[in-house]
């Protein structure tokens, strides 16, 4: 049995200033599929380091230029193809810049704690969780039957 995987790697960054606001992105329901208020991150390209994509990708989608992002967890789950999906979840409170929208969504500061009244994007608190939580450093689905019921899971 082969141990490779077909796997799609993408980031996340939470940037969050010193008075408790945080970036968000409103991703439009007509282009996107995961759409709502998220934190900008993207796919990574090929060859491309971890860190690297997402400077390039809060770049690309805010244009802030943030210094010294922090890996602080993962976020995975199997696709409907049996596939892995991974997302690299980064914390972030150095950056320079100002903020620009971009076609891939408005973005805006938000107090943080202004999160859970939000028309979020589906999953965002569960992902905050980990991003937040020193204890925490992976968030996960596994099918809880073969229905497609999920189970959503912690470590």
């Amino acid at each position: 049995m082969s141990r490779k995987q077909t796997v799609t790697l993408t980031n996340m960054c939470l940037i969050e200033d010193k008075d408790g606001n945080v970036v968000v992105q409103i991703r439009d329901p007509n282009r996107y599929r995961w759409s709502g208020v998220a934190f900008p991150g993207g796919h990574i390209e090929e060859n491309e380091p971890f860190y690297d994509s997402v400077v390039r990708e809060v770049y690309e989608e805010t244009g802030l230029t943030i210094q010294n992002a922090q890996l602080v967890g993962t976020k995975h789950w199997p696709d409907k193809e049996g596939h892995r999906y991974i997302v690299f979840l980064y914390k972030a409170t150095a950056f320079t810049g100002q903020l620009l929208s971009t076609e891939e969504g408005e973005v805006r500061w938000v107090k943080k704690s202004d999160l859970p009244q939000m028309d979020l994007a589906y999953d965002l608190l569960e992902i905050l969780k980990v991003m937040d939580d020193p204890n925490l450093s992976e968030f996960f689905y596994t099918r809880k039957d073969q229905d497609g019921e999920w189970d959503r899971n912690y470590r």
